[in-house]
């Protein structure tokens, strides 16, 4: 097997995923490893991201093959290298990936399962929306380890409040699903033979909306985030005021007058 196939295997891509068309699913693909991200899979993750912005896909899932989600770095390739140079690229190559999330045109959905944990779960705190079984447990980790989870710490504390994100990141214990959604880690727990379809519901709730509002809407989302107040109105009143001007935008509203169901040619 070639370099090219290697790499590809590591992520199935699944195009109109659980019947849904727009939906593409991209599976991690290393069971017997946890999904660890080791290098192989991380530019798997890059590649098949990365061809996705373009793409006619209206929702992004992204999951785990066998029995967790993610189970973070893989240790033993990066014990295997002890150099500062070699992590920093490492964490560098990760940080890539995860802002390829963000900067996605298309929502990014987390289905997790099993554990997620250290870049696991700073892979599921990227993700713009995320759906857990019941059974999934969530921590970061490292500090167990003599390593503080300093990259997931990112977007843990922009999506829990402070001290819920400090503590997870201090002690390295595990939360359950329940514990998850209620600190805002995810946003829907379900049993595991309901995942899927959990799933399938919310995509499909998204791809019916318009391509060009939920595009605009998630960027700009991420983007105020990171302003002050005012700069944050400014922004988000040139991003409504131009929204506006989108046929959608315009049949959408004409249809809310005249009661009737908008007509969205995607």
């Amino acid at each position: 097997m070639n370099a090219d196939a290697q790499t590809a295997s590591l992520v199935d891509t699944e195009i109109d995923a659980y019947g849904v068309p727009g939906v593409v699913c991209l599976t991690m693909n290393r069971p017997d490893a946890f999904n660890a991200l080791s290098e192989g899979l991380l530019d798997a993750l890059q590649t098949a991201l990365s061809g996705l912005a373009q793409s006619q896909a209206r929702v992004v899932v992204i999951a785990g093959a066998g029995r967790a989600f993610c189970a973070g770095h893989d240790l033993k390739e990066m014990r295997a290298a002890p150099s500062l140079g070699y992590y920093q690229a490492l964490f560098a190559r990760c940080t890539k990936l995860m802002m390829t999330i963000q900067r996605l045109p298309q929502p990014v959905i987390a289905r997790v399962h099993g554990i997620a944990t250290a870049a696991g779960c700073q892979l599921v705190a990227m993700c713009d929306l995320a759906v857990a079984s019941d059974t999934a447990r969530f921590a970061v980790s490292g500090v167990n380890l003599g390593l503080f989870c300093a990259t997931p710490s990112v977007p843990l504390s922009r999506n829990l409040s402070r001290k819920a994100a400090l503590e997870m990141l201090l002690t390295g214990d595990f939360i359950d699903a329940a514990e998850a959604k209620h600190q805002g880690l995810i946003n829907r727990v379900v049993p595991m033979d309901s995942l899927d379809a959990e799933v399938a519901r919310l995509a499909t709730s998204i791809c019916a909306k318009p391509v060009e509002a939920v595009s605009a809407g998630k960027g700009l989302f991420y983007r105020q985030l990171e302003m002050g107040i005012e700069a944050a109105y400014q922004l988000a009143g040139q991003t409504m005021a131009c929204n506006m001007m989108d046929d959608s935008a315009l049949e959408g509203v004409q249809a809310f007058i005249d009661k009737r169901l908008p007509d969205w040619k995607r």
